[in-house]
């Protein structure tokens, strides 16, 4: 009867043993798991970068619909976008951060299909200060704009209003996006070592 408690907490002590073996061989980890580190780390730089790129991609798609929303309303009389300083201001931030989303949807297209890019520190320094600044000036063009359709909305709710209120909220969604990708682009350059 002693014999088999004493082989039963043996068996036990090296059960955890065998079965953590038995993981490192089953996920292809070896020596330490450093194989399997370098790979979890490429996934996310790879999650990393296609999400950059998708929301900037959604940011160029709701930039430019904010822009040609509000851009094509025009109604006659005092239903004139150009007529207001509050939209002729969301129409010139929808216009850039469009040009800024095509710029960088190109640079990382030609990242990816294997063509020069700017050095790594300074990418994503640019990455990161461009999105900052692109999101900032689309949430003040909405600020600014949001106020006088309101106002117009209590007087008047028609075409000109509902397509204001529809740039407006384009622009929103896109700053959106921008804050989404600003975040994600500083989290990259806070994990290079060497700046």
């Amino acid at each position: 009867m002693a014999d088999v408690e004493k082989a039963v907490p043996a068996a036990a002590a090296g059960a955890p043993a065998a079965e953590g073996a038995g993981d490192a061989v089953a996920t292809g980890r070896s020596g330490g798991g450093a194989v399997g580190a370098l790979v979890r780390r490429w996934r996310t730089q790879d999650a990393l970068e296609r999400s950059g790129s998708a929301l900037r991609a959604g940011a160029w798609a709701l930039s430019l619909l904010a822009f040609l929303v509000m851009a094509c309303n025009e109604h006659g009389d005092w239903m004139q976008f150009d007529r207001y300083e509050e939209y002729r201001y969301i129409v010139a931030v929808g216009l850039l951060a469009f040009i800024y989303t095509t710029l960088q949807l190109l640079r990382h297209g030609v990242r990816l299909t294997g063509g020069q890019d700017l050095q790594p520190k300074s990418g994503l320094i640019v990455d990161f200060a461009g999105d900052q600044v692109t999101a900032y000036l689309m949430m003040s063009a909405l600020s600014a704009a949001i106020p006088i359709t309101n106002r117009m909305r209590e007087g008047a709710d028609n075409v000109f209003t509902d397509s204001s209120a529809a740039s407006i909220s384009m622009a929103f969604f896109a700053f959106v996006c921008l804050a989404l990708s600003a975040l994600i682009s500083g989290f990259k350059l806070a994990k290079q070592t060497y700046i």
